[in-house]
């Protein structure tokens, strides 16, 4: 199957794009863009793997959907298009950024700035239906991506990954925590940011400082 994505990951990825699940899959999201309005658009489902390529990928951060609201989602997990108001979740996020490393909160919330560094901002699931979140859940997203990132794993070393909340815990608990960084902590979502566990994580800084330590660039949070 010929999947617009971007070069380096169509080359990885490929075996994933024949398999008989990805064909459900497309065959499922075809048919509910067709019939529903659905986000992100269709020409941005893969836009966390457009904006940064295998070779550039520094940081993974796993999300789990999509967000279900007008105007909101654009392919990178937690991030919204400029002139959206700030999710509940990205409000934390960026009070975390500014409490660890003092960077203000920016005017907006779309963080294709973090992509263009080297950061993958990977849903679970790619693509939701307006207003029904999970909706797309189970059809095939969830092996899609978990193929993602064992490509990432496997291919790649001293890259960072953070896991907010138990999903993307699960979701990441094969890495191997000796050849790459794995940084957890709840979920930046109000209910289980404010139980404790997510403010005080430090994990921009930590990355930071492990990216550094392995000679790369870090990022401009």
């Amino acid at each position: 199957m010929n999947v617009q994505i971007e070069e380096s990951w169509r080359t990885r990825l490929q075996p994933e794009f024949d398999k008989e699940y990805f064909r459900r899959l497309t065959d499922f999201v075809r048919d509910e863009y067709h019939h529903y309005q659905i986000f992100p658009p269709g020409h941005l489902i893969f836009n966390a793997f457009n904006l940064c390529p295998f070779d550039r990928v520094k940081v993974v951060i796993i999300g789990q959907d999509p967000y279900h609201g007008p105007g909101q989602a654009h392919g990178l997990c937690f991030s919204v298009n400029d002139g959206v108001p700030f999710p509940p979740s990205l409000q934390n996020i960026f009070k975390e950024i500014k409490t660890d490393i003092g960077t203000d909160t920016p005017a907006s919330g779309n963080l294709t700035r973090w992509a263009q560094q080297g950061v993958l901002m990977l849903n679970a699931t790619l693509t939701v239906r307006a207003g029904q979140a999970g909706s797309h859940q189970g059809q095939g997203w969830e092996t899609f991506t978990d193929a993602v990132i064992h490509t990432l794993a496997d291919g790649r070393e001293h890259l960072v990954f953070i896991l907010w909340g138990a999903y993307a815990q699960r979701k990441g608990a094969f890495i191997d925590r000796q050849k790459h960084l794995v940084l957890t902590a709840t979920h930046p979502s109000p209910l289980s940011a404010n139980r404790g566990g997510f403010f005080g994580n430090h994990h921009f800084s930590r990355t930071n400082e492990y990216l550094r330590s392995h000679g790369q660039t870090e990022i401009s949070w």
